[in-house]
């Protein structure tokens, strides 16, 4: 039998406004045989930034590395993780926000090798945050003009769930009060979006995106 390879390290970069929190976080992290902590944000594929607040010159910085192809992804370790917005957070490329205070190499390790794999890593109460801002979104932005989440209108959704129910096109049809040709249409411009080939297939779309 051949023996299997190791996986590659993930290479890791940190960035801090202060040299000293820099380095010391990079010690925290060069131990580790699973990680390579490079010196260029560009050469990394997570990025560890170190900052006392998430405040807007954190998340600009942020937004510019995301420019690079491929994107790195991000964890924030800040002094003041609670008041961190979990949106602007997430939005800005985000993944994974830790407490300064009392910080655990381990605890870090396992944030970046979660991040890496694209894993979330945020506290109980900003994920509570976090759902509640986008049930917010949903309710007061997304559906008033007939969107999803999933980024389906309110229509395909509706043809969506009584497809999944086993319907016919005319059947739907005569449930929504559209018409079959409707129908149809609705059902080809979202399968030409998703490339799905069939309607099988755009059930089983429709269940990995929790529309039904």
């Amino acid at each position: 039998m051949i023996p299997s390879r190791p996986a590659p390290a993930v290479t890791v970069a940190v960035h801090a406004a202060d040299p000293l929190s820099a380095y010391g976080t990079a010690g925290l992290l060069d131990g580790e045989h699973r990680l390579r902590v490079v010196a260029d944000a560009a050469e990394a594929e997570v990025v560890v930034i170190v900052e006392e607040t998430g405040e807007d010159a954190t998340y600009s910085w942020v937004r510019a590395i995301r420019e690079l192809s491929p994107a790195p992804r991000c964890v924030l370790v800040t002094d003041d993780y609670r008041a961190v917005s979990p949106l602007i957070a997430v939005e800005c490329g985000v993944a994974a926000v830790l407490p300064r205070e009392g910080l655990q190499p381990a605890r870090l390790v396992h944030a970046v090798l979660a991040v890496h794999s694209g894993v979330a890593f945020l506290p109980p109460a900003m994920q509570g945050e976090l759902l509640t801002e986008l049930a917010r979104m949903r309710r007061d932005v997304l559906e008033p003009n007939g969107l999803t989440m999933t980024g389906l209108g309110a229509r395909e959704r509706d043809v969506l769930r009584l497809l999944a129910d086993g319907m016919g096109t005319d059947e739907i049809a005569a449930t929504l009060s559209y018409s079959e040709r409707t129908v149809k249409y609705v059902l080809h411009g979202m399968m030409t979006r998703y490339h799905l080939t069939t309607r099988a297939h755009a059930v089983a779309y429709a269940l990995r995106a929790g529309v039904v």
